[in-house]
């Protein structure tokens, strides 16, 4: 497995609002292009909270040049195929082959996990003493041609660049753009983790969607820990639940009454949920502009999306090493031509992709899956 890694003489000090995985994987890929990072994470420790994820060929082979895919090969599943199925007669409309035959196409495979195990295998490549958890950022300034950030323990810290990877509510958006806020889209999400003992006569070894007779309505599952469990993924449309916490329980009667019309096959995957977790659905527009000055945004902070294309992570990833690359040989005197290198690259694709999952059919009746899976973000052009 090839690790992409450089070294140069010039180093740029770097901040990072965020340690989720964009931000993460931003100061990996920046540290080993040579600059000097910090991470600010408010959160006092990383804990297993949150959704399990589907790293995509695009997101993997991402991580692989950061020198951690052999890490996640170790506890994650590998998904056969894709497999797209009607919501009424069960009918198969698409099936796209994954794991080795992925491998050969597009350069990596598919895997799918629990995201805490993505952020440790991050959180064990990270420079030492690079990330600062238990410290949240309380005020952004630029003067000078540099940029300040301030924390709650009234310290401040100088940097040629602070890069906002601190989500759909980003703090670095808004000093950027200012205020605005993100749109519900009347979408609610139910997420649960159950035995795949317990759905022994269903397919749990691919990456199943049944496609609902709404965009509103879907169930998803894929395999985890090397396909010992299933994720099962489902949405509904409720305009009045707007709750947007990632570990609010949800009503797993209510989740089945609302599917009791659908294939009995995807009804046996709902009766094996005991306990469900749901959040509200949010996204954002795509943006015009991602930088300002000496700031500069990157995943959810700047293109926030629905999870029906499953890139979301899989984009501030894929930012993440753009941006490194973008800033290669990049001075103090230089970054605003950099970071329009990082745009000009980046915002296209995004905006294509936030736009694809907010329609929700990509896939739906087969297609072509390369623009997405076959990008390359370590080679592809940046100028």
């Amino acid at each position: 497995m090839f690790i992409y890694e450089h070294r140069r003489d010039d180093v740029l000090k770097i901040g990072i609002n965020g340690g989720g995985i964009g931000g993460l994987a931003a100061a990996i890929a920046l540290h080993k292009q040579g600059h000097d990072v910090v991470v600010f994470e408010q959160a006092e420790r990383f804990g297993r909270v949150g959704a399990d994820i589907n790293l995509t060929p695009n997101a993997v082979r991402a991580l692989d040049g950061l020198g951690i895919g052999a890490t996640l090969r170790e506890t994650a599943a590998r998904p056969s195929a894709r497999i797209s199925r009607m919501w009424d007669t069960g009918e198969v409309t698409s099936h796209l082959p994954l794991s080795d035959e992925a491998e050969i196409k597009y350069g990596a495979p598919q895997l799918t996990m629990h995201r805490a195990d993505v952020i440790a295998a991050l959180e064990a490549a990270m420079p030492a003493g690079a990330l600062r958890l238990g410290h949240r950022v309380t005020k952004l300034t630029q003067e000078d041609g540099a940029a300040t950030v301030a924390l709650a323990d009234n310290t401040e810290h100088r940097f040629d660049l602070v890069i906002g990877a601190d989500g759909i509510h980003s703090g670095v958006r808004e000093f950027i753009l200012g205020p605005d806020a993100p749109q519900f889209t009347g979408v609610v999400s139910y997420r649960a983790v159950v035995p795949a003992t317990r759905l022994a006569n269903l397919e749990t070894g691919a990456f199943v969607k049944w496609w609902g007779p709404t965009p509103e309505s879907q169930i998803v599952t894929f395999p985890l820990n090397r396909g010992r469990d299933v994720f099962i993924f489902a949405t509904t449309a409720q305009p009045d639940w707007t709750h947007e916490s990632w570990t609010a329980p949800g009503d797993p009667d209510a989740l089945r009454e609302a599917y009791r019309h659908f294939h009995a096959d995807a009804k046996t995957l709902l009766a094996a949920c005991d306990t469900v977790l749901a959040s509200a659905l949010y996204v954002r527009e795509p943006l015009s502009q991602w930088s300002r000055g000496n700031f500069t945004l990157l995943g959810d902070a700047c293109h926030p999306m629905m999870p029906f294309m499953a890139q979301g992570a899989g984009m501030a990833i894929e930012d993440a090493v753009v941006l490194s690359r973008a800033l290669d040989g990049a001075s103090a005197g230089t970054l605003g031509a950099a970071l329009a290198r990082y745009e000009n690259a980046r915002r296209e694709r995004t905006a294509r992709i936030q736009i694809g999952s907010r329609g929700n059919n990509w896939l739906k009746e087969g297609g072509n899956a390369d623009w997405v899976y076959g990008y390359d973000a370590w080679t592809v052009p940046v100028a």
